[in-house]
């Protein structure tokens, strides 16, 4: 088992990255304390740290979009995090798929 000692090290929360199992599309980032990846480790869900309401939150507990995670990869440095999974419904809570759909420039 993974020590999750070593991805807080520098911090107490670190970046998580939602990306889709299947197409690989980015769809959310998200906080996450040691409890926060606890928790998806052990539910199977996306656990995050909500830094504006200040409470642990699985993702989907009131629309019910949960993300199904299937694995969970760490970055080179072991400071951020990238959760691999499953979307059970629009993983923005405006009901998009994604987070991201603001594009701010694009190369012509």
């Amino acid at each position: 088992m993974f020590d999750l000692d070593r991805l807080f090290q520098k911090s107490a929360l670190i970046p998580a990255i939602v990306q889709d199992a299947d197409t690989k599309e980015v769809l959310m980032l998200g906080f996450a304390d040691r409890e926060a990846v606890r928790l998806t480790l052990e539910t199977k869900t996306a656990w995050f740290w909500s830094r504006s309401r200040q409470k642990l939150w699985n993702k989907g507990e009131s629309s019910g979009h949960f993300l199904k995670v299937h694995k969970v990869v760490t970055d080179c440095d072991t400071d951020t995090l990238l959760y691999l999974c499953t979307p059970l419904g629009p993983t923005c809570h405006t009901g998009a798929r994604s987070c991201f759909f603001n594009t701010i420039w694009e190369e012509t």
